[in-house]
């Protein structure tokens, strides 16, 4: 049985990134209201032969991050992806590559890529909670219309993560501790959801099978498509 999950990305959050981002990359505009915090921005590029690509910026504030955007294109079209900002102490922070494909399988799932970007420390959701703990709730994660989406988020604090039950989350320290790397450039924005062969949806029935994370879920819905490193 075909597994099809989709989502509608609420009017609102698309009314509050025509606002702040205008025209431009998100990395390259602000918001004015978070000016003069800590900004970092990351480019985004492909994993898995994905095709996506894409920008975003963060404005973090002590424990905060008051303002996140994300734009990202060459997505299975009208479709979930989750999206988080990984770290992990004993972690390369930066976006892993194939050589990382422990099984042979020629793809990398998310536990395989969590030597280079670490565990999840931020679930980057359309709404709720944003804690690690929401990392698999894929119905709260935006959808690429037509392949794309604009994705804009506010005022979410940072937590510790132990206990979470994602892979490489224990001993993370504080939620002071994880954004102050984050601040200093540790951060690794990743965009999750492939659909390997173009048939329009996640399915548990193809040859990827279930995820790793879950096996409720198909793989094409959490393995990672795009990658980049807030600096």
């Amino acid at each position: 049985m075909k597994k099809n999950i989709k989502l509608v990305l609420g009017a609102s959050a698309a009314a509050l990134i025509a606002l702040s981002l205008g025209a431009a990359p998100a990395s390259a505009h602000v918001p004015k209201s978070v000016r003069g915090n800590v900004v970092l921005t990351a480019h985004l590029t492909e994993l898995n032969g994905s095709g996506a690509s894409g920008s975003a910026f963060a404005v973090v504030r002590g424990e905060t991050i008051r303002a996140i955007g994300i734009r990202a294109r060459g997505l299975t079209p009208d479709a979930p992806h989750a999206q988080h900002i990984h770290y992990g102490e004993q972690a390369m922070n930066e976006c892993p590559t194939l050589a990382l494909d422990s099984n042979g399988d020629g793809r990398l799932n998310t536990v395989e890529g969590v030597p280079a970007y670490g565990p999840v420390v931020v679930s980057l959701n359309t709404s709720g909670d944003t804690t690690p703990a929401s990392f698999l709730d894929v119905s709260r994660f935006p959808v690429s219309k037509n392949g794309s989406y604009n994705y804009l988020r506010t005022n979410i604090r940072f937590t510790a993560v132990a206990g979470t039950g994602y892979p490489g989350a224990e001993g993370l320290g504080t939620a002071a501790q994880i954004a102050e790397a984050i601040r200093d450039g540790e951060g690794v924005v990743v965009i999750h959801g492939n659909d390997y062969d173009g048939n329009g949806t996640y399915n548990l029935s193809d040859p990827e099978g279930a995820s790793e994370l879950n096996p409720t879920l198909p793989a094409e819905a959490t393995d990672p498509v795009a990658c980049g490193v807030l600096h």
